[in-house]
């Protein structure tokens, strides 16, 4: 007791002595330049790493997130208190809950949540589930209708991540498929997905950072590169065949095919299975009528904001459109028609639509407050100069290894946007530099290497905790956020191992002909062996 007192008091005094000490480092602060001691060094990338750390060690996402946004707003200040704390809140949270882009996603998210509680409460989801029990017959056939949807729906990942999770939820929970199966499911079909449409807010988003080049060309011609993507989708479905699994996940099936569907006891959203059951007189149409109006109102949506009733053709109207308002407005628009559609067909009275609205709120409060923490944290990595340092860093590289450099631009992409949680920023960092390294030489070798940008982007984007993408893949399952991260990691790593050898075979190659069934024969061969080694799931 006596040695638990003295760390107390240690503790009391050192913090003391640290707060008295702090108008002389804001003195001290004051008098250097507006960037800190820190910018554009490796520690700018220290934040995010405590925090990723932090979150897979204690398996709590909050107060990690948080200890990094500290982290980043002390080496932002000089260790100054009062700086901290206004970078904390005024140049982090107050900051990234005043940006447009960042509202927008959030009024999207609030209302898909309403949406969804709309369609349970109508009995939609309930309906669907039945319909599909009678036709979807085993946990393959529910995990390959969950991969297909994430396909089809192609548009954009966040709209992916909560729709195919609400419409697949009720099946892949009646064949008794683990949360953190179907939130890797969901994750796997959205952003590698994205990243090979051409017609996306992604295609969109790299198009732009592709300054003096032709963006929408060079996208498509780089799609067979893009070996991340590819060989993640590979992976999905060939492991759904073979029925196997490995690491985590393998736990968390067996588990589920006893009826345990969490394993752990993180379950946040354990309210919104409440409602599953919804009104016993509702029907499929009254799920699949609000899905297609959300949608066609989210593309009408987006092209609206690219100029397309203004004279832009549809593509050109495609790329330059506002995914944030885009959505915002789509999604609005869905929430209105599924509303006049529940009255007309007296499945729903008014006062129960509007109860909806508040309740879907609160189902989405997780993936808000998690959203929020994360997009503070990349303000400390930006206020702190990690695109800078990682710029510099690939242009004093990229000399001597040409051939090589797909690969090293690939594990670059891989941590920055791991890092940071931000593809569309790890695009914006890497493009420019890879389009002015190629510029007039190797056009070919230019295409790749875009390619193993957005592939290492979208890779790191997928193991991240703090990336809006596996946040909202754990939304839409209605998995704990921890739990989805720690199984999909895995997965994720495999995928990036056989995609970096592929990359490098692509370097020397230069032709997607060889490179590509290089890395599906290696992908297929490593599955065969997991299958071997770890043998396959029974179904129930």
């Amino acid at each position: 007791m006596q040695f638990k007192r003295k760390r107390l008091l240690t503790g009391l005094m050192t913090a003391m002595m640290f707060i008295l000490a702090c108008p002389l480092t804001v003195l001290a602060a004051e008098e250097e330049a507006a960037q800190p001691a820190m910018y554009a060094t490796f520690w700018a990338l220290v934040p995010p790493i405590v925090a990723i750390a932090l979150a897979l060690i204690t398996k709590e996402v909050y107060s990690s997130l948080f200890i990094g946004i500290l982290v980043g707003a002390l080496f932002y200040s000089g260790f100054s208190f009062e700086g901290t704390v206004v970078q904390i809140f005024s140049g982090g949270i107050i900051s990234v809950l005043s940006d447009s882009y960042n509202v927008g996603i959030l009024v999207f998210l609030v209302i898909l949540g309403a949406m969804v509680c709309l369609m349970n409460r109508a009995g939609g989801s309930a309906a669907f589930g039945r319909w599909a029990g009678k036709h979807i017959k085993s946990r393959v056939g529910a995990e390959l209708a969950t991969i297909v949807l994430g396909v089809l729906i192609f548009i954009d990942d966040y709209f992916n991540c909560l729709t195919v999770g609400s419409v697949m939820r009720p099946v892949t929970d009646k064949h008794h498929v683990s949360r953190a199966k179907l939130a890797y499911l969901i994750d796997a079909t959205a952003a590698p997905v994205c990243i090979i449409a051409p017609i996306s807010s992604w295609a969109a988003a790299v198009s732009g950072f592709v300054e003096g080049e032709d963006g929408l060309s060079i996208f498509v011609r780089a799609i067979p590169y893009n070996f991340y993507a590819l060989l993640t989708i590979v992976m999905m479905v060939g492991m759904v065949l073979m029925k196997t699994e490995f690491g985590a996940m393998s736990v968390h099936e067996k588990n589920a095919l006893k009826g345990d569907l969490y394993t752990t006891e993180g379950r946040p959203y354990a309210n919104a299975e409440n409602e599953s059951a919804g009104n016993p007189r509702g029907k499929v149409l009254d799920l699949v009528i609000p899905i297609l109006c959300l949608v066609v109102c989210c593309v009408i949506g987006m092209i609206y904001t690219g100029g397309f009733f203004s004279g832009a053709d549809f593509v050109t109207a495609f790329s330059q459109s506002d995914a944030s308002v885009g959505l915002a407005l789509g999604s609005f628009f869905g929430l209105v028609i599924t509303v006049i559609l529940y009255l007309v067909r007296r499945v729903l009275s008014f006062r129960d639509c509007m109860a909806c609205i508040p309740d879907g709120f609160k189902a989405m409060v997780p993936a808000i407050l998690i959203l929020t923490f994360a997009w503070t944290l990349k303000a400390m990595t930006d206020s702190l100069g990690a695109a800078v340092f990682v710029g510099n860093a690939m242009e004093s590289a990229a000399g001597g290894f040409m051939k090589l450099l797909p690969a090293i631009v690939f594990l670059v992409g891989c941590f920055l946007a791991f890092a940071t949680g931000t593809s569309w920023g790890t695009f914006g960092i890497l493009i420019p530099i890879v389009v002015a390294v190629f510029a007039n030489t190797n056009e070919n070798l230019m295409i790749i290497s875009i390619s193993a940008c957005m592939a290492g982007a979208v890779c790191g984007d997928h193991c991240s905790p703090i990336s809006d993408t596996t946040i909202m893949a754990s939304a839409g399952a209605q998995c704990d956020h921890v739990n989805h991260v720690s199984t999909q990691l895995p997965y994720a790593i495999v995928a990036a191992v056989i995609s970096f050898i592929t990359y490098i075979v692509a370097g020397f190659v230069q032709t997607a002909w060889i490179a590509l069934p290089v890395g599906i024969v290696l992908m297929l061969g490593v599955l065969f062996v997991i299958k071997m080694k770890s043998g396959s799931l029974q179904e129930k």
